[in-house]
């Protein structure tokens, strides 16, 4: 998957001073605030490419999501840094507010972490449905 470059997507791009960690850390509090655990959280890099992940459970149900941080033109990443630890604050933040009227599940269906180490998200609509057939299929089909 290409990125976009971080200056270019305009959300949050040198919008704040506060440190990526400070931004994690108002993450994990509202996934604790709405019941959960805050499971695991990192940063990573390799080569060129980075990213933040957190994983938590809610309700018993787990959930990951990692975060890239955008590729820069000028090749500083601090700045990207904190934008992606900034877009993952206001993402898990809206899903938390959409939790509340549409429920956990449907809310972080994406980030919903599968047996076999995927989430949702990285997996394709038929795989899906081998992954859960029956929570997938129609009621009238399902035996």
């Amino acid at each position: 998957m290409l990125l976009p470059y971080a200056e270019d997507i305009g959300h949050y791009w040198k919008t704040s001073t506060s440190s990526p960690d400070v931004w994690m850390d108002k993450t994990k509090k509202v996934i604790q605030d709405i019941g959960g655990l805050v499971e695991a959280e990192g940063y990573g890099s390799s080569g060129e490419r980075a990213a933040y992940m957190m994983a938590f459970s809610l309700s018993g149900q787990h959930y990951k999501v990692v975060w890239p941080v955008l590729p820069t033109l000028r090749g500083k990443d601090i700045d990207a840094r904190r934008q992606a630890a900034t877009l993952l604050y206001h993402d898990i933040k809206a899903k938390a507010m959409t939790a509340s009227v549409l429920g956990e599940r449907v809310a972080f269906f994406s980030y919903l972490a599968l047996p076999d180490g995927r989430i949702a998200g990285e997996v394709a609509a038929p795989e899906l449905g081998q992954v859960f057939p029956l929570s997938l299929t129609p009621r009238a089909e399902a035996k």
